[in-house]
């Protein structure tokens, strides 16, 4: 594959399909499709063979869910509503033997429980004046860059490039930051799909000397409080499986657990599980 993320738009009279070329996480994703589903997964199929990826995801819907079974895809998490109300089923299928291999599930599994003991009632956090929470327009995008350069040794989209960001901020993504002495020290997005009414929390980044005030539930509450404006009330998040700090802050904010997703991406330090995440704004 070549370095360059996009997303293409294939179609003919039986068929419509969108799909995002992942080159950096050696996968490929359907995020959307229209009309004849064999011919949709074999034209899936021949993409992975052309771009020598290791990894298919595939956003089906409910009525496709045994389809995509007897193609040997495996559901791996489920987003409710994420259809303009109806849910989508995360399936996936790998195409190496070492993508499909995985040392921390069990232990993934433990973190998930542990996480479900947690008292739900989430604390009032007042960080001190000094921080204060803002929206955060492309003014701050080096900034943000910055940030996210400095957390993420790896990241799955080039974060610490001002002009990526830019540019996720004309497609409609949000950003919202808390400042220390007029830097930024903490951030987090929203990726919003506006044609299905959903969005996903993301790009949760805090500095490690700032993670004692509960930054980051205050963002994302902000952040949420925006999508309800916007008439947007499926939210998830994908966190990575091994971050305990960050599970326990989505499950505290009320979202349900709803699958992992083996092998995603490259994070952290290398290749991780991501565990679903997902709310109903709408309740809240």
């Amino acid at each position: 594959m070549n370095q360059t993320s996009e997303t293409i738009y294939l179609e003919d009279s039986h068929f419509f399909l969108e799909v995002y070329l992942d080159p950096f996480n050696k996968r490929i994703r359907v995020d959307d499709y229209r009309g004849n589903l064999n011919l949709i997964l074999e034209k899936t199929e021949e993409l992975i063979k052309k771009h020598q990826a290791e990894k298919l995801i595939f956003k089906g819907r409910t009525e496709d869910s045994l389809k995509l079974l007897e193609h040997a895809l495996q559901p791996e998490a489920v987003v409710d509503r994420y259809f303009l109300g109806s849910d989508a089923h995360f399936f996936s299928k790998f195409f190496t033997p070492e993508r499909k291999k995985n040392d921390h599930w069990i232990t993934e599994d433990g973190m998930v429980h542990s996480i479900y003991q947690l008292d739900i009632s989430v604390e009032k956090a007042f960080p001190p004046k000094e921080y204060e929470l803002k929206k955060a327009d492309e003014r701050y995008a080096v900034e943000l860059a910055a940030l996210y350069g400095q957390v993420f040794q790896i990241y799955p989209t080039p974060m610490n490039d001002p002009e990526y960001i830019k540019k996720t901020m004309k497609d409609g993504t949000i950003y919202y930051a808390f400042l220390y002495q007029g830097k930024i020290v903490s951030a987090a997005s929203a990726e919003i799909n506006g044609f299905y009414k959903n969005a996903e929390l993301t790009d949760c980044a805090t500095l490690t000397e700032h993670r004692k005030y509960g930054l980051m539930k205050l963002i994302l509450k902000e952040i949420e409080a925006e999508l309800k404006r916007k008439g947007i009330f499926c939210a998830y998040s994908i966190a990575r499986s091994l971050s305990f700090g960050m599970n326990a802050v989505l499950y505290q904010l009320g979202y349900s657990y709803r699958g992992r997703l083996m092998n995603n991406c490259y994070i952290y330090d290398k290749l991780e599980n991501m565990n679903m995440w997902v709310k109903n704004l709408a309740n809240c």
